[in-house]
């Protein structure tokens, strides 16, 4: 498994702060002033920047039109080899409120956020708003060495519907805050999200109350820990929802396809924008379907262009899940 060194983190984030530094003294230069805040920003809503697909969906839904929503993450692009350009850094500094996840992936916000002026940017880090899990390896992921003594903290925080609701909290009482004209608008799109949402949580405690099976697999990353968690599913996976890597050893693959039959496993689960190399091969050697759960990391071009939500991939895994539990 491929991950981040501390001292390759260090030199990243080092490298932002230079970045940050130049690009500040360009924009010093050209305007004068560090180009103030929102200078592009003449609607007089709120300027909301997000790292990834879930919050900025969030952000939108409580907003509405109220809000400038901006996802810095291009629809279609890798979450985990993202790298912020100039005009992202930009971006960050002259919004009203920015909201990103606050996990390993996201390292180079802190070299971001230590250059630039952030007095007056609300700041949402959404591990901050619920109660985080460590990320496992459970039987069949292989551990490299050199991370037998690290520990981190799984990241996937708004896979689960009931963080998404009090990630929504936040969102909303942010929102109330900068715009107290608008308050009560913004906490009844709130209660009416929340209410969506409970109706998502429902269905999925059903499935699983009413499931032949209590046990998912995934031919893949698994960046869905908060989810089972929540609802108290076991899973098998290639690799824990943070990896780098997107193939599996022989032995993981062998451990996984006899997961598969010991147990009576009818669906093997891959994720968005995923190869499905591991699933395919799994599929191919039992039988079994290839299905698509959504983390809501990110979503194709076509499915942005189209308006697709965060509910609308949640409804989607009600129906997977149905599939994979019967």
């Amino acid at each position: 498994m491929i991950k981040c060194s501390l001292a390759i983190n260090k030199i990243r984030r080092y490298w932002y702060k230079g970045l940050v530094i130049s690009i500040i003294l360009v924009m010093y230069i050209v305007c004068f002033s560090g180009c103030g805040k929102n200078t592009n920003n003449t609607s007089g809503n709120i300027s909301v920047v997000t790292t990834i697909f879930a919050p900025y969906d969030f952000a939108n839904q409580i907003g509405g039109e109220n809000v400038n929503v901006h996802m810095l993450m291009s629809p279609g692009a890798e979450t985990h080899s993202y790298e912020p350009t100039p005009q992202d850094i930009i971006k960050i500094s002259e919004c009203d409120v920015f909201i990103y996840v606050g996990g390993e992936n996201d390292e180079w916000v802190d070299g971001i956020l230590d250059t630039i002026d952030i007095s007056n940017i609300k700041i949402i880090k959404m591990m901050d708003c619920v109660e985080t899990l460590k990320e496992e390896y459970v039987e069949g992921m292989e551990k490299e060495e050199e991370e037998e003594n690290e520990e981190e903290w799984d990241e996937h925080v708004w896979t689960s519907p009931l963080n998404a609701i009090k990630i929504c909290k936040e969102i909303e009482k942010i929102f109330s805050e900068l715009d107290a004209e608008n308050e009560e608008f913004y906490l009844d799109n709130y209660e009416s999200y929340k209410e969506k949402l409970i109706e998502i949580d429902r269905s999925f405690r059903q499935i699983v109350a009413e499931g032949n099976k209590n046990t998912i697999i995934f031919g893949d990353r698994f960046p869905v820990r908060y989810f089972t968690e929540e609802y108290g599913l076991k899973y098998y996976a290639a690799f824990p929802g943070c990896s780098a890597d997107t193939e599996a050893s022989a032995s993981t693959i062998a451990f996984l396809i006899d997961k598969i039959k010991s147990e009576d496993i009818s669906v093997i689960l891959k994720i968005e924008l995923s190869t499905g190399n591991i699933a395919d091969t799994i599929s191919e050697e039992t039988g079994v379907k290839i299905y698509t759960f959504y983390a809501c990391h990110n979503l194709t071009k076509a499915d942005f262009d189209g308006g697709k939500t965060y509910l609308d991939f949640m409804w989607e895994n009600v129906e997977t899940l149905k599939i994979a539990l019967n």
